[in-house]
């Protein structure tokens, strides 16, 4: 035993996402066998229940008596099935974290690098050197023809 009053034996599950998963993996391999031992104990029941007749009883009475016992052990036998797929969902849940854990510090930095370009984008948009402007008597193709009734007239580049 660990003398660390503080000491939890989770706590390290808990901070590793691979060793929660097979933490997880391990209670839900427990779960699914107490599951099956639940439909065994069930399918038992029902024969049993369904078997017991009182002297009187009319042919369904059996049956009649013995359906809360079958329903409340289905709605146990639910309820284990959805554990064990929680379990599941809730290891990969952890993996999540873990890797948006790790990917928030660069979107921070992406996001920032964006809003300082955006906030500055005359220091970006300036030139070394001033554009180049064309002849005025070349043409160069882009500002000839004013609608598409125009390009007749346009001179091949």
């Amino acid at each position: 035993m660990n003398s660390d009053p503080d000491h939890a034996p989770l706590r390290d599950v808990a901070r590793n996402p691979e060793a929660t998963a097979r933490y997880l993996a391990d209670v839900q391999r427990v779960l699914l066998d107490i599951g099956r031992s639940l439909e065994d104990l069930a399918l038992e029941t029902r024969v049993h229940c369904r078997d017991t007749h009182v002297e009187g009883d009319r042919w369904y009475d059996a049956w009649m008596r013995a359906q809360p016992v079958e329903r409340a052990l289905k709605d146990v036998l639910k309820h284990v099935e959805g554990v064990t797929k929680g379990l599941e969902k809730s290891a990969f849940k952890r993996r999540a974290h873990d890797e948006a854990v790790a990917n928030t510090a660069r979107r921070r930095k992406e996001k920032e690098l964006e809003r300082k370009r955006k906030s500055a984008p005359l220091l970006q948009a300036a030139p070394s050197s001033p554009p180049q402007q064309a002849a005025p008597g070349q043409n160069s193709g882009y500002s000839a023809p004013a609608s598409i009734y125009d390009l007749g007239d346009r001179e091949p580049a």
